[in-house]
């Protein structure tokens, strides 16, 4: 227990809104994001046993923590006449299921942009200690692709959603590809992030 003892706050964070938003969920019915509530305790559950071997840094744990928040929000509070999901920021292109810039949308950015930092750090790892011999030309691809797979596994739950229950606000083809899309970006993102702040220039390879 003494791994979590600093980090009480995001733990209470993240039980606060889920308990809240579990007992929300439970009232309406909504058995979509009861789903969701389920696997999002499942991957909490899994972070904390694993802490004290994965070490994940303070800005990777509040990422995820705010991601979960966003997602349970994002099919939950009413904007309007649909849900904060549905949400358009910015209206930049596209109309319905392909309108440009949604809730939605930011999520997915934000929430895979974390994931890719979370792969990275796992990632580090294995690497070679000697950084000097990393060909980073080749690692931030990977690093990139290592996110857009977890993107890909994140569209898997939803599908698995849309399968188990009768009812579902998943959306259709473009709402699925869109949600890659951003997935990518979010991931490319992430990996110029590492770029500038936790790969020193002198050992990035031309």
């Amino acid at each position: 227990m003494m791994i979590f003892k600093n980090y009480w706050p995001l733990i209470l964070f993240n039980l606060i809104y889920v308990t809240a938003f579990a007992v929300y969920y439970l009232s309406v019915s909504n058995y979509e994001f009861l789903w969701y509530v389920g696997v999002l305790v499942f991957f909490l559950a899994l972070i904390l046993a694993t802490l004290a071997k994965t070490k994940f840094d303070r800005t990777i744990l509040w990422g995820l923590s705010i991601w979960g928040l966003l997602h349970m929000a994002g099919g939950g509070v009413q904007v309007g006449a649909g849900v904060l999901y549905q949400w358009p920021i910015i209206h930049l292109a596209g109309e319905g299921d392909s309108l440009i810039l949604k809730f939605d949308q930011f999520v997915h950015f934000f929430g895979f942009g974390v994931a890719t930092l979370l792969f990275y750090h796992l990632l580090k790892a294995y690497l070679n200690p000697n950084v000097g011999s990393i060909n980073w030309k080749v690692m931030y691809p990977l690093i990139v692709v290592g996110g857009m797979g977890l993107g890909a596994l994140n569209e898997i739950i939803e599908f698995a959603a849309v399968v188990a229950l009768s009812q579902t606000g998943v959306g259709g083809y473009y709402n699925t590809s869109l949600d890659l899309v951003f997935n990518t970006l979010g991931a490319i993102a992430a990996a110029i992030w590492i770029h500038c702040t936790r790969v020193p220039k002198s050992i990035v390879q031309d």
